[in-house]
């Protein structure tokens, strides 16, 4: 079992290529939950929706077979996603703010193997996780939803809140990207993401991946800098890429404790994810073997020791 707490959201989504009808179901930790039971994992998920897409998440979730512990809120979360180029970047304007998740009882995810963390827009407080750390085995980070805040405007903008080098330290995981890794460490990572990676490494926590889009991925466990290349296809929706990515990660890490086997399979989880738009992607396990073994395959991997 592997449990993933943070809020759902419904997005609408416009791309280079597609454009949603209307509102899709997505999230951090709800496209790590997809991706995982997709894969044959048992996953179970935790976070506040309201009652606009309570009945349309449960279908979802139990046509996978993903447990669930809902928090009741006023309304779901949501975003409105546009994307300006082929390369992921975009606008980020707010549809709609679920309530926080609060106090979480640690019999709902003592369970698990391991328990990801991945709030969208500030839902899981910092003194919770700390909480979540001491009644868990793993603990794995994406930390997108905890640099985000709206302006008055309902835009979107990041900022690097007080405490979180502490928090950060508490994961045996941490996965920035390239924007929340400069965020945080103040780096560009298009020109070092190594730097921003060990910046964050001294922070405590175990191993630090940074996400590059189309320049695929930096993991670093405080010794060895492994650059994890991307499995090249034809983007179609970059949304839910480095939640997928984590998904992929834990899935294969916990299974083999070996990070460039692991990073491979993360990045090609990714790659099936945003070749396709919404909740309803298609993916096996063993579609996503045939693409690391291309991965491990490929020659001139660049490992840097630290």
């Amino acid at each position: 079992m592997i449990t993933a707490i943070g809020n759902p959201v419904y997005d609408y989504i416009k791309t280079q290529k597609i454009e949603t009808p209307g509102r899709v179901l997505s999230g951090c930790s709800t496209n790590a939950a997809l991706a995982l039971a997709k894969l044959g994992e048992k996953v179970r998920l935790i976070g506040a929706i309201g009652p606009d897409f309570r009945d349309h998440f449960k279908k979802s979730l139990n046509k996978l077979g993903i447990d669930s512990v809902i928090v009741d809120s006023k309304e779901s979360g949501g975003f409105s996603l546009i994307y300006y180029d082929n390369f992921g970047n975009r606008t980020l304007d707010l549809l709609g703010r679920a309530s926080n998740i609060g106090q979480i009882e640690p019999k709902a995810y003592s369970d698990s193997q391991a328990v990801l963390i991945g709030p969208i827009l500030g839902e899981i407080s910092l003194h919770e996780i700390r909480s979540i750390r001491q009644n868990c085995r793993w603990l794995f980070c994406d930390p997108q939803g905890l640099l985000r805040n709206a302006d008055t405007n309902q835009r979107i903008y990041h900022e690097k809140v007080p405490g979180i080098e502490k928090t950060l330290g508490l994961f045996d995981v941490v996965k920035p990207n390239e924007l929340e890794a400069k965020v945080l460490t103040g780096v560009d990572c298009r020109q070092d993401p190594h730097r921003a990676a060990a910046i964050i490494k001294e922070w405590g926590p175990k191993i630090v991946i940074v996400t590059l889009a189309e320049l695929g991925s930096v993991i670093y466990d405080g010794r060895t800098f492994i650059d994890i290349p991307p499995y090249e296809i034809d983007l179609v929706d970059a949304t839910g890429a480095g939640d997928t990515y984590m998904a992929g990660f834990t899935f294969e890490y916990i299974r083999t404790g070996d990070l460039r086997q692991s990073g491979c399979f993360a990045s090609c989880v990714s790659s099936i994810m945003i070749e396709q738009v919404g909740p309803d992607f298609t993916m096996t396990e063993s579609e996503v073997r045939l693409r690391q073994e291309k991965l491990l395959a490929m020659e001139g991997f660049k490992v840097k020791v630290g």
